[in-house]
């Protein structure tokens, strides 16, 4: 199938970096490596080009750099939300991103009620520069889109897929392995439409 990202001017290093990797055809062929349904999909791991086997995990490659982090909390995880993978806090404080890899959200809808609770317990440890507030578009947006909410703050979203939100729910929903890689590989192929 086909889906149609549109890519957020407020996170310029991250538009440039994907654009710059359509452009040179560096996703093309990989897999959608990873599939959870009701969550995410996964994608843009080099090694996953030339995956045959299957007792490979993938999810480790890259371009060999990462990206500073451009979390705006104006841009959540809302159903298609285009977004970078990163390292754990642990290993990786100050949340950088990784230079290629990405996931597309497509999660569950919360109701208003849940929706502020996840928001009470994320805000519980954090200080109050990287507390996550909603506003009611925002609420409403994860009421009626859906999305996955308990990534907001953490992780930077960088563009929406503004066409194809079927083609990610046939995606999520394919039967995985135990490391939620697909058992059909899904291979993907970019291009600027602009």
């Amino acid at each position: 199938g086909r889906m149609v990202v549109e890519l957020y001017n407020e996170t310029p290093a991250y538009r440039d970096n994907f654009l710059k990797l359509v452009r040179e055809h560096y996703y093309d062929s990989t897999l959608f490596h990873r599939a959870i349904p009701g969550f995410m999909i996964q994608g843009g791991d080099p090694d996953s080009r030339k995956a045959d086997d299957r007792t490979v995990q993938l999810g480790n490659g890259g371009p060999g750099y990462t990206l500073p982090a451009e979390i705006r909390p104006s841009l959540i995880h809302r159903k298609g939300a285009l977004a970078a993978v990163r390292l754990e806090d642990d290993v990786n404080p100050e949340k950088r991103g990784s230079g290629s890899q990405f996931y597309i959200v497509q999660g569950r809808k919360w109701r208003a009620a849940d929706l502020q609770q996840l928001e009470d317990r994320m805000n519980a440890d954090r200080p109050d520069s990287a507390e996550v507030h909603y506003t009611p578009d925002q609420m409403k947006t994860y009421e009626t889109l859906g999305g996955s909410p308990h990534l907001d703050g953490n992780y930077t979203v960088f563009g929406q897929v503004v066409e194809g939100l079927d083609v990610l729910d046939v995606i999520a929903n394919q039967p995985c392995d135990g490391m939620d890689r697909p058992f059909a590989d899904i291979r993907m192929w970019m291009r600027v439409l602009q």
